[in-house]
């Protein structure tokens, strides 16, 4: 019986230590911008981390990006003005649609 309360325990021990060093999966965020050639970078900004991509052809996609609310903010071209969007949020392993930014002049 000792000897079995000592293999669970173990067994315990073992199961919590690896979980507890599990990694966090990190998400994406995607968007379009209009028109195509307004814009040149694409921001996603939190309280702790600052994430960039560049918008090509009017499309960006933001990789690695910890799990946790954003700001995004799109990088204008001269003469369209930038544009953002709050509260993009990021689950753990899956891609944000931030939807699609019109950039004005």
């Amino acid at each position: 019986m000792k000897k079995l309360l000592i293999i669970l325990v173990s067994i315990f021990i073992v199961t919590a230590g690896l979980l507890a060093f599990r990694g966090t999966y990190a998400g994406s965020i995607t968007g379009i911008v209009v028109p195509t050639d307004a814009a040149s970078g694409a921001w996603a900004v939190s309280a702790t981390d600052t994430f960039r991509a560049n918008v090509v052809q009017g499309s960006f996609q933001i990789t690695g990006v910890k799990p946790g609310t954003y700001r995004v903010v799109i990088e204008a071209v001269t003469p369209y003005k930038p544009a953002f969007k709050e509260n993009v949020l990021v689950s753990e392993g899956l891609a944000a649609d931030a939807g699609t930014f019109l950039l004005n002049k």
